[in-house]
């Protein structure tokens, strides 16, 4: 059975176009509806017609990011060896999102955490499978020798998170420059050195 396409109406996809640009040098909390609607040409009741407000835009918004960082993801790590290769490759290509895609990482280091509907939202879902791939990668490590047995996994997890987000926070919040190569370089180098068995 064919998979069938859907396709984003157009002034949905406006609001969302909207959403991205202005985010790429506002903070979410100086957006109003008007204005996203002006940049987008759209009325405001086409936004409540397709989002319940500002906030549940700013979800989709990030949902879509994910999504395609998952997939990202998951063509990344096809053909690669072991468990700390897979977690280097990760680690790269989190920094390389981060790096490239602004407002992905202003959305997911500023905006959503301090929000209890982002941890109700489609958005947080897609994040919680990202958790649990690099769980799954960890034990496959400790499975097969590669990574300390008497490590937590949630902690190593936390570990490259925490490392990951203070690496690229400059970029959400000043918009400065961020070398993927040599950041991905430092993380491994320092998480690897520690976990490696």
């Amino acid at each position: 059975m064919e998979k069938q396409v859907t396709t984003c109406p157009p002034g949905k996809l406006k609001i969302i176009n909207a959403m991205r640009s202005l985010l790429e040098d506002r903070t979410f909390e100086s957006l109003t509806i008007s204005e996203i609607a002006i940049t987008a040409g759209v009325t405001e009741g086409l936004i409540y017609k397709y989002f319940k407000d500002k906030r549940d835009l700013l979800h989709h918004v990030l949902k879509e990011h994910y999504e395609q960082f998952l997939i990202q993801i998951d063509r990344d790590l096809q053909g690669i060896d072991g468990a700390l290769n897979k977690l280097k490759k990760i680690i790269w290509s989190s920094i390389e999102r981060y790096a490239n895609h602004r407002v992905f990482a202003r959305i997911i280091l500023l905006e959503v955490r301090n929000s209890e509907e982002y941890f109700q939202s489609e958005a947080y879902a897609l994040v919680r499978q990202f958790n649990r791939l690099i769980i799954e990668i960890i034990n496959e490590g400790v499975a097969d020798g590669e990574i300390r047995e008497d490590l937590p996994p949630a902690s190593i997890r936390n570990a490259i998170f925490g490392t990951l987000e203070h690496s690229c926070l400059n970029r959400a919040i000043f918009n400065e420059e961020v070398s993927t190569n040599d950041t991905a370089k430092s993380i491994t180098e320092l998480l690897f050195n520690g976990i490696r068995r």
